[in-house]
C-alpha cells in the first residue's frame, strides 16, 4: 500500500511496558502567496482561519493547534481589538496555541541567500517576542522543495532546539524508515562536536495532507480526515468516505486507525508518536473545526478509556510532542542518530526530480539579490545615522526635521518584503503570473523606498555641519557618493550615465582627477554615454565625487584584428583567448608569471524537454530534459562582436539572437584583477520548452565531484552518478561553485541563485533561463512563460593549489570576489552648488576589518523616533559579524556592540 516504502509489521505486544503515546496536531498550511497574492489569500481565508481559531479553541481546552507563517499572523493580529488580543495570548501562555518556527514565511532552502533567510527570522522573531514575548523552539517547515543544513544552524543561532521536514527523497525517506533514523541529530558539517546540533523529524510519507500522516496507507487515512464528510467540496480520491464516529461504529473506526499508528510507530525508535492534522489553508469553515475535533476526541476517548490497546491520545503541539519524546528517549535510554549533510535534489516520485525551480523565473531571482544588498547598506547607514545624530546632541535626541520615523517604516517594509519573497513559492518562481507580479512591485517598490532612505541618511553624515541639515532633497544634483557596504578597503569600478563624453571625474573634495573611463552604452534605438571610473572607496565610507565638463580628453584610437587570429584580453594577472567567430572564451592563461596555460572554454546549449505524450514535462517544478539531452546552441547568423580596451578595463561582447554575452578583465589590483567577470543578458521569450545553459568546459580532472555553495554560507560536495538521469545531478547554486583537482581550481560565482551541475569532469554549467509551455502537475495549473530580458553575472576564477587536499571551502580571495558580486559600491547623488553646506567623507571605522570578517548587518530594532535618557536608556545591541577565515570549519559568530535606541 505504501508505494515508495515497504511493508510495515508488528506483532501487537510491542507497546505493552511503553505504551504508544500519540500527539495529533492540528495545522493549516497557509502560502503567503502562490495560487493567489498574499492579500488575495488573506482576504478570502487566512483570516477566517485564524478568526475561527480563537473561538474554537476555546470551547475546550484539550484542544490545541500550531501556525508558522509570522506574515500572516501579524497581519490578522492588526485588524482585530485588543479583548481578542487578550485571547490570543491566553491561548499562547496556555500551550493551545504554538508559533512555530517564527519566521516571516517558511523560507525556500535551495534558492534564498542566509542573509535573507536570517533577516526573515529575526523580522517574526522579533514581531513575536514584541507582541507576544514568547521564543519559539520548535521549527516546522513541511512544504519547502528539500533542506539545507543553513537554516539548521540559523535556527539553532535563534534557539529553536527541535524541527519537522517533510519534502526530502522518496528513497531517502525509504531508507531511513528501515533503518529507523527519521528521527535524528542534524549536525554541520564542520562541527565536531555537539553544539550545532539540532533534532529533526522527518515525515516518512508522501505528503504533509491526512491520507500521508496517520500511517503508510493512504486510503485508510483518507477516512479520518472529517473535512471530507460526505456533503462537503472535498473528497477521498479512493472513493472510501470517512463516516462520523457515532456508538455504533467506534470500535471499528478506532481499532482500524490504531493499526495505522502502529504501522507508522514501527518506523521511529520510540514509541512517541507525530500525527499531523492538516493541509493547505484547513480549518477556514467553522464546521470543520467541529467536524475534526469532535470526531477526533470520540476517538482519544475511546483509545484511552481501553488500557489493554496500550495507546494513550490527545491533541498537541510541536513542544508537547518534543516534550514527551525527549522524556520518552531519557525513560529508555534511546539514541538518535547523528548526521551532517543536506537533502538536495528533492524527488517526489519516479524520475521527477524538482531542480526546474532552481533557476525558475531568474529575473525576480536577481531582483531579490538586489533589494537584499539595498537593504543591507541601508540598514547600515540608518543606524550610523541614528546614532552618531544622538552623539552630535548628546542627550539621546534625533535632529529635528531628520524624518527618521518615515524612514524606519521603509526600512521596516523593506524587511518585510524580503522576508515574503523568502516564501518556498516566491523566490522559487513557482507561483501565478498574477502573484510574481505582485512579488515584483513590492520588491522594486521596497528598492525605491529604501534608496530615499539611503541618500537622505547619507547626507545627513556627510555635513560638515550638522546644524545646517535639511531634508529638502530637491537641490540639483551634481556630485556623486559613493558608498562602500563592506568592512574593508577596497578598489572598485563604479559606472554612471552622462549625457556627454566629455567628461571627467574629479574629487569632489581636493577637484583631483580620477581614472576614468568613457564606453558606448549599447541600448537601442537610441545610444547614450556611460562613464566608467575607477575609485578606491572607504570602508563603510562616502567618497564625493563631482562629475564636470573637460576638454582634456585623451584621443579614442581604433584597432583592427584579422578574421581568423584569436582576441586576446589581458592584464597583468591573466591572459584570455576569445574565439574570432563567436567571441565566446577558448584559452585562458591565468598565470602570466609562471606562464601557466589553462583550457577553459564557454559554450552555450539548450535543453528541451520530453516529447512522449504519456509522460510529465518540465514545468515550474521540475526539470524533465528531452531523451536528446543538451543540445549545441547554433545560430543561423554570426554574432556580433565588439572589444573594448581602456584603462580600467577591456572586455570581449558577443551579441546573439537569445543573448549577449560579456567577458571583461579589469586593469586592478585586488581580486577585481585576478578574476574575469562574465555577463549575460538573456531573452527566451521566442523559445517553446527550452532551457538555456552556459557549460564552462576546462581541463581541470575533477571526476565526478564539484562543490556548490548553500545559501552563501557553506560549500557542500556534490556527486554526479551516472545511475541518476540527468536531472537529478542539477543542484542549486546560490553564489559559487568550483572544481577542483590536485593542481588547480576553477571556482564560479554568481550574483543570482541558478541551476548547477557538472555532468563531465571539468565542466561546470549553470541554467540561465527555462520557458515552459505546460504545468508540471504539482498544482500550480500553468507553465512557465512570463520570462524577461533578463542579466545574471559572474566572478571566474582559476587557482593554484598546493598540496592536492580535498579542501571543502571557498579561498580567500574567492570569498572577497563573491562579497563584491553580492554587496557592490552604491552610488548617490549630492548636491554640491555653492548655496549647500559642505560634505566631507565620513568614517565610521579607523581600520579595515581582516579580510576574512563580514559585518552580516547593522539592524535598529525599534522606532527611532521615541527620545530617551542616552545616560540610562541605552543599550548595547548586538550586530552579527561572520569570520570566514579560509575554512568553513571555522565559520563562527562574533559580536560588535553598537549603541542603539532604546524604548
Amino acid at each position: 500500500v505504501w508505494k515508495q516504502g515497504f511493508e510495515i509489521s508488528y506483532r501487537g505486544d510491542e507497546w505493552a511496558e511503553h505504551p504508544l503515546e500519540l500527539f495529533l496536531v492540528p495545522h493549516s498550511h497557509n502560502d503567503p502567496g502562490w495560487l493567489k497574492t498574499f492579500d488575495g489569500y488573506y482576504q478570502d481565508q487566512t483570516r477566517h482561519i485564524l478568526d475561527n481559531m480563537l473561538v474554537k479553541l476555546g470551547e475546550d481546552s484539550r484542544r490545541k493547534m500550531i501556525w508558522a507563517e509570522i506574515s500572516y499572523f501579524s497581519k490578522w493580529w492588526n485588524s482585530i481589538d485588543e479583548q481578542k488580543r487578550v485571547l490570543v495570548k491566553r491561548l499562547v501562555e496556555a500551550g493551545q496555541l504554538e508559533l512555530v518556527t517564527g519566521g516571516w514565511v517558511m523560507a525556500d532552502e535551495a534558492n534564498s541567500h542566509y542573509f535573507a533567510m536570517l533577516d526573515q527570522l529575526i523580522e517574526g522573531h522579533q514581531w513575536l517576542q514584541t507582541h507576544l514575548g514568547v521564543k519559539p523552539s520548535n521549527s516546522w517547515a513541511i512544504d519547502p522543495f528539500g533542506h539545507s543544513p543553513s537554516m539548521t544552524y540559523l535556527l539553532k543561532g535563534a534557539g529553536l532546539t527541535n524541527m519537522v521536514v517533510q519534502r526530502i527523497h522518496y528513497s531517502v525517506k525509504k531508507h531511513f524508515a528501515q533503518q529507523q533514523t527519521l528521527e535524528f541529530r542534524w549536525r554541520q558539517s564542520w562541527d565536531s562536536s555537539s553544539r550545532s546540533d539540532i533534532m529533526c523529524h522527518m515525515m516518512p510519507f508522501y505528503s504533509y495532507d491526512v491520507p500521508h500522516t496517520c500511517g503508510p496507507n493512504p486510503a485508510v487515512c483518507c477516512q479520518f480526515d472529517f473535512h471530507r464528510l460526505p456533503g462537503g467540496r472535498v473528497f477521498c480520491p479512493w472513493r472510501i468516505p470517512p463516516e462520523p464516529i457515532t456508538d455504533q461504529n467506534i470500535k471499528e473506526r478506532a481499532l482500524l486507525l490504531l493499526d495505522q499508528y502502529r504501522q507508522k510507530s514501527r518506523l521511529f525508535r520510540s514509541s512517541v508518536l507525530l500525527v499531523p492534522l492538516g493541509d493547505d489553508f484547513r480549518f477556514v469553515e467553522s464546521r470543520e473545526w467541529d467536524a475534526q475535533f469532535d470526531n477526533y476526541q470520540k476517538l482519544f476517548d475511546y483509545f484511552n478509556q481501553h488500557p489493554e490497546l496500550h495507546v494513550r491520545a490527545h491533541f498537541g503541539t510541536l513542544s508537547d510532542y518534543f516534550t514527551a519524546l525527549q522524556r520518552r528517549l531519557s525513560t529508555t535510554g534511546t539514541t538518535l542518530p547523528t548526521l551532517q549533510g543536506d537533502f538536495f535534489t528533492y524527488a517526489d516520485r519516479d524520475d521527477h526530480y524538482w531542480s526546474g525551480y532552481f533557476t525558475s523565473r531568474p529575473f525576480y531571482k536577481r531582483l531579490d539579490r538586489t533589494l537584499e544588498s539595498t537593504l543591507r547598506a541601508t540598514e547600515i547607514v540608518f543606524s550610523l545615522t541614528m546614532a552618531e545624530m544622538r552623539r552630535f546632541r548628546g542627550d539621546g535626541r534625533l535632529v529635528e526635521g531628520f524624518p527618521a520615523q518615515e524612514h524606519f517604516q521603509r526600512l521596516i517594509s523593506g524587511r518585510q518584503n524580503l522576508g515574503l519573497f523568502q516564501h518556498h513559492d516566491a523566490v522559487a518562481g513557482t507561483a501565478r503570473d498574477s502573484v510574481v507580479i505582485d512579488y515584483g512591485t513590492r520588491l522594486f517598490h521596497s528598492i525605491l523606498n529604501l534608496h530615499q532612505v539611503l541618500q537622505s541618511s547619507a547626507h545627513w553624515l556627510l555635513l560638515s555641519d550638522k546644524s545646517q541639515y535639511n531634508p529638502d532633497q530637491s537641490k540639483t544634483l551634481l556630485s556623486v557618493v559613493v558608498f562602500n557596504p563592506t568592512e574593508q578597503f577596497r578598489t572598485s569600478v563604479v559606472s554612471i550615465v552622462v549625457d556627454s563624453p566629455d567628461a571627467r571625474v574629479v574629487d569632489a573634495k581636493t577637484s583631483q582627477p580620477m581614472a576614468t573611463q568613457i564606453s558606448a552604452v549599447w541600448v537601442e534605438p537610441s545610444q547614450v554615454s556611460a562613464e566608467v571610473f575607477q575609485v578606491k572607496d572607504r570602508l563603510l565610507s562616502s567618497l564625493l565625487i563631482a562629475v564636470v565638463s573637460s576638454n582634456h580628453l585623451s584621443c579614442v584610437s581604433s584597432f583592427r584584428t584579422e578574421a581568423n587570429t584569436p582576441l586576446l584580453l589581458s592584464n597583468k594577472h591573466l591572459q584570455i583567448w576569445s574565439s574570432p567567430e563567436t567571441g565566446l572564451m577558448q584559452v585562458s592563461c591565468f598565470h602570466i608569471k609562471s606562464g601557466l596555460v589553462r583550457q577553459v572554454q564557454v559554450k552555450f546549449l539548450w535543453y528541451g524537454t520530453r516529447t512522449s505524450a504519456h509522460k510529465d514535462k518540465s514545468g515550474a517544478y521540475l526539470f524533465l530534459p528531452g531523451e536528446e539531452g543538451p543540445q549545441p546552441y547554433l545560430s543561423s547568423d554570426p554574432p556580433l562582436i565588439r572589444v573594448t580596451r581602456g584603462p580600467i578595463f577591456s572586455d570581449i561582447t558577443s551579441c546573439f539572437k537569445h543573448f549577449t554575452h560579456t567577458v571583461r578583465v579589469f586593469h586592478l589590483d585586488g581580486h577585481a584583477g585576478k578574476s574575469l567577470e562574465i555577463s549575460n543578458t538573456v531573452d527566451i521569450r521566442s523559445e517553446v520548452n527550452r532551457e538555456l545553459v552556459m557549460r564552462l568546459v576546462s581541463d581541470v580532472a575533477s571526476s565526478n565531484r564539484f562543490y556548490s555553495d548553500l545559501n552563501g554560507f557553506q560549500m557542500q560536495q556534490r556527486r554526479t552518478l551516472e545511475k541518476l538521469p540527468l536531472q537529478a545531478n542539477f543542484y542549486p547554486m546560490s553564489s559559487s561553485s568550483f572544481l577542483q583537482d590536485s593542481t588547480s581550481r576553477l571556482s564560479l560565482l554568481s550574483a543570482q541563485s541558478q541551476a548547477v551541475a557538472s555532468l563531465r569532469s571539468g565542466e561546470l554549467e549553470v541554467v540561465l533561463d527555462r520557458r515552459l509551455q505546460q504545468d508540471d502537475n504539482r498544482g500550480l495549473g500553468q507553465g512557465v512563460t512570463d520570462n524577461k530580458l533578463t542579466a545574471s553575472l559572474y566572478h571566474l576564477l582559476l587557482e593554484d593549489r598546493v598540496g592536492g587536499a580535498q579542501v571543502h571551502h571557498l579561498s580567500l580571495l574567492a570569498h572577497l570576489a563573491s562579497l563584491s558580486l553580492c554587496h557592490p559600491p552604491i552610488t548617490m547623488a549630492a548636491p554640491t552648488n555653492t548655496e549647500v553646506p559642505k560634505l566631507h567623507p565620513f568614517l565610521p571605522l579607523h581600520s579595515s576589518l581582516p579580510c576574512d570578517i563580514h559585518l552580516l548587518n547593522l539592524r535598529t530594532l525599534e522606532d527611532p523616533q521615541v527620545s530617551y535618557d542616552v545616560t540610562s536608556f541605552c543599550r548595547l545591541s548586538p550586530a552579527t559579524l561572520q569570520r570566514k577565515l579560509i575554512s568553513a570549519a571555522c565559520i563562527r559568530d562574533l559580536v560588535l556592540s553598537v549603541i542603539t535606541q532604546s524604548s
